[in-house]
């Protein structure tokens, strides 16, 4: 191996971002968060009243339940508020599956919290069930707002349900839940209010405000100020609009400083574009190049109306970013032979990865998959790899026995 190449990987290995024991302080840090919560009830005479009697000691596993699935969800918000250390680490694909799991098992905890709840105040107070709930609903302080918080996760939940989310438009089935985030900021007044272990302890107090607090300024500064920040400090605009293959369009975009974006090759940005109705819907494309200069690009296939609408964009238009993401990099990367397979336009963030990694001459290969020769994009551009960088390209064209639409010959599965 050169020595150019070895000092090329060098310097790209000492561009990791995230520390390997970042994994296990973060999942450990959710787990200790149900242990102190469990722990702070405990405090609270939670074992002794659970098994004092009955209708006392449904009260108290309502209580552990309802702390248990207020925890979770704090824990959810953080998870998607696109925290950059969580993110990198992880990657989006497992985070969403965390994320369903808390989802569901909070709102099974908060469906257990209110029925037992119910009837050990029943219980206690010799009432009707349902004279009971209708009770509590309409005089302890801040129930009404925490019955409107569970009347809105009961809509997030049903249409996170796989069979109801195939049914919505996926811009329909975002904007229905970002109402979690207003059914947890109402049922906090409960929680305030009555909460027998956010009322009664000073340390109880402090965990709850703190844990708030922090679920509240991570959706702040991740999911809203650092885009904003970017946005405005990178100024980015569609600079040049370029017809790569049928269906498939590139954009090149242009702005301020782009070498300071913290992007790797096989990240994505959530790109929207403000070129009239419809720009406050975000969509997801990856950068087919890496940024050079003030110059960063995409490339998008059409495959529906938002993303029919790139090979109609002005130059001069402006752009919102958010992000990066994504965990197709080559972070882990320790150097040696490199394979990729493409299909169609998957090979997107696959041509950036070739232009950033520092293989030597010969050590990667390309499959790049397509129904017709037409269909196969960057020709002209594999060929400069193959020639600058001794890429090993290999075009697959033709229909499969098994051919899906948008990936010829894959098997199902």
């Amino acid at each position: 191996m050169s020595t150019t190449v070895a000092d090329r990987r060098a310097a790209y290995r000492s561009h990791t971002d995230v520390p390997a024991w970042w994994a296990d302080a973060a999942g450990s840090a959710a787990v200790l968060s149900l242990l102190v919560v469990t722990a702070l009830w405990t405090v609270d005479r939670g074992v002794q009243e659970l098994l004092s009697g009955v209708a006392t000691g449904l009260t108290s596993a309502g209580r552990l339940t309802g702390l248990l699935s207020a925890d979770l969800m704090l824990i959810q918000v953080v998870l998607m508020a696109r925290v950059p250390l969580i993110e990198r680490r992880f990657g989006q694909d497992r985070i969403a599956r965390w994320h369903r799991l808390a989802g569901f098992t909070s709102f099974h905890l908060l469906l257990a919290h209110v029925a037992l709840t119910t009837l050990g105040y029943a219980g206690t107070a010799h009432e009707n069930v349902v004279a009971q709930l209708w009770l509590l609903i309409t005089d302890s302080p801040g129930m009404l707002l925490a019955t409107a918080a569970l009347a809105l996760l009961v809509l997030v939940v049903v249409t996170s349900i796989r069979a109801a989310r195939r049914r919505l438009r996926y811009e329909s089935w975002h904007l229905l839940h970002l109402y979690a985030y207003l059914g947890i900021g109402l049922a906090l007044p409960h929680q305030l209010w009555t909460g027998a272990d956010f009322v009664s302890s000073a340390v109880a107090r402090a965990w709850w405000w703190t844990a708030y607090l922090l679920a509240l300024g991570s959706v702040l500064v991740f999911r809203l100020g650092l885009p904003a920040w970017r946005t405005v400090r990178h100024r980015v605009e569609v600079a040049a609009v370029v017809a790569e293959a049928p269906g498939i369009t590139s954009v090149w975009l242009r702005g301020r400083h782009l070498h300071r974006l913290p992007v790797r090759a096989g990240q994505f940005f959530l790109w929207r574009f403000l070129d009239g109705p419809g720009w406050s819907r975000a969509h997801p494309y990856s950068l087919s190049a890496p940024p050079s200069g003030d110059l960063m690009r995409i490339t998008v296939k059409d495959l529906g109306d938002g993303s029919a609408r790139v090979a109609t964009l002005r130059r001069g238009t402006r752009v919102l970013l958010e992000g990066p993401y994504g965990r197709l990099t080559g972070e882990h990367w320790r150097g040696g032979g490199v394979t990729m397979l493409a299909c169609g336009v998957g090979i997107t963030p696959l041509l950036a990865l070739l232009w950033e990694l520092p293989y030597a001459p010969g050590e990667a290969v390309l499959l790049y998959r397509a129904r017709t020769p037409e269909e196969l994009a960057f020709r002209a551009e594999l060929d400069r790899l193959a020639a600058e960088r001794g890429v090993v390209v290999h075009h697959l064209v033709g229909r499969g026995p098994t051919a899906r639409p948008g990936c010829p010959g894959t098997p199902p599965g």
